[in-house]
């Protein structure tokens, strides 16, 4: 009988320790999904609860649109872009054509673009590109001279066109960049004692800036500049020599 204190007491602590048990089990998911309740009402957070028992902190929840997602601009390299686009010959700082002893100045001129780019870097491009142009000249309405010539340039952009903050990439909207390059082609100076042949432009370079209008389209616009060493530029002049080009360019560069 000494030990019927002991036994009793054993006895109750065994019944406490299975209600306890039975609170863990049961009671401790309804706590907590009360909790998130309060948290959701109290926050305007949306909470999303999960049913595996036991678990806590954020394996027992998690919460969504704890960010304005609006805000984060989900960054993706882009290996190549396509261009597409025209120009206008700046005859002011273009060499004047020689015909009949006279020199004339291109006026209403234009060229058309095309071209195939790599993005190599975030600062760093190459493209190969076609190039198609029209040269009229002021006073000499029935003559005009074409040429075709594809080239190749590097391009340095001068800003990241991407800009990491924390976890977050967002887009830069204006970038400006610089290109060099070399192209070659065929003039033709349509009419008697007009100049063509074999031309090569080089060096050719660019001096400009992109406008981003999505993650993927952008509107370049730069000057252009080509050396055209190799044909004369006109009628009845000696083949040979260097004449200077220059236009302003517009083109939509997609990435892809």
């Amino acid at each position: 009988m000494k030990n019927t204190p002991f036994l009793i007491a054993l006895c109750g602590a065994m019944v406490a320790t299975s209600a306890n048990a039975a609170y863990t089990d049961r009671q401790f998911r309804s706590e907590v999904s009360r909790g998130l309740d309060i948290i959701s009402a109290r926050t305007n957070v949306e909470v999303v609860k999960d049913d595996a028992p036991g678990e806590l902190g954020l394996e027992v929840y998690q919460t969504v649109d704890a960010v304005d997602t609006r805000d984060v601009k989900l960054f993706i390299p882009t290996t190549m872009y396509v261009r597409g686009g025209a120009g206008l010959n700046l005859g002011f700082a273009t060499d004047k054509a020689k015909f009949a002893g006279k020199e004339y100045e291109s006026s209403g001129s234009w060229t058309t673009q095309i071209g195939l780019g790599w993005n190599l870097s975030s600062y760093v491009r190459t493209e190969i590109d076609f190039q198609e142009s029209t040269l009229k000249f002021s006073d000499l309405d029935d003559h005009q001279a074409t040429y075709q010539t594809i080239g190749g340039m590097l391009y340095f952009d001068l800003a990241r066109r991407y800009v990491q903050t924390g976890d977050i990439t967002r887009r830069r909207v204006f970038v400006p960049f610089i290109g060099v390059g070399a192209g070659f082609g065929r003039y033709e100076f349509e009419g008697t004692g007009g100049a063509d042949g074999f031309v090569i432009a080089a060096p050719r370079a660019q001096v400009g800036f992109n406008i981003a209008l999505t993650d993927l389209i952008g509107i370049d616009i730069a000057y252009q500049y080509q050396m055209m060493i190799g044909n004369g530029f006109g009628w009845d002049v000696r083949a040979g020599g260097v004449d200077n080009i220059s236009n302003v360019m517009a083109s939509f560069r997609v990435n892809f």
